[in-house]
This record gives structure tokens, C-alpha cells and sequence, in this order.
């Protein structure tokens, strides 16, 4: 675990969009991580890099989405992607 707090993106007031990109990405860039930590283990998991390319293919797919997201739905994608971000982190 790493002792760099987590963006909190909560109480968001204008740059929703920017914001909601910016958890996606961050969540894009964990499983990121995993892929590469997993491949360079000296037995790689072909299973778990398989969901970890998964989880990153969706988060991609959805900031592509938030292209065309309102304000309302990017500060919902913002807390969702936040609220995965540290789920992710925890385990």
C-alpha cells in the first residue's frame, strides 16, 4: 500500500467532466500496474492479467463515454470511479 492519499473527488463544483476523466484514468492506470507487476512475476496469473485487462478495457470505454457525458452523469461516473479507486487500493 502506498502512503499517497487518494484524490478525492467528492463535492465536486464545476470541472465535472475533468474530474470524472481524471478518476477513470486513475483507475485505468492501477490495473495498468497489476498487468505489468503480474507479467514480470516469476509465475505470471494468465487468468488474473486477463480481468486486469478487462477492468482497464472498461474504465478506457467509459472515459470515451464521458465525451458525450452531461454534467450530472460525469460527477456520478467521478464518484463511482473514486469510490472503485479505493476498493481497488484496499485489496
Amino acid at each position: 500500500m502506498s502512503d499517497i492519499p487518494s484524490p478525492d473527488f467528492s463535492g465536486l463544483e464545476g470541472g465535472e467532466e475533468q474530474a470524472a476523466e481524471d478518476a477513470v484514468q486513475e483507475v485505468a492506470n492501477w490495473y495498468i500496474a497489476q498487468i505489468i507487476t503480474e507479467r514480470r512475476a516469476a509465475v505470471p496469473d494468465e487468468e488474473r492479467i486477463e480481468q486486469l485487462k478487462a477492468g482497464r478495457e472498461a474504465a478506457l470505454a467509459d472515459r470515451v463515454q464521458l465525451a458525450t457525458a452531461g454534467t450530472e452523469e460525469a460527477s456520478q461516473i467521478a464518484a463511482g470511479y473514486a469510490a472503485r479507486l479505493k476498493e481497488l487500493k484496499e485489496s
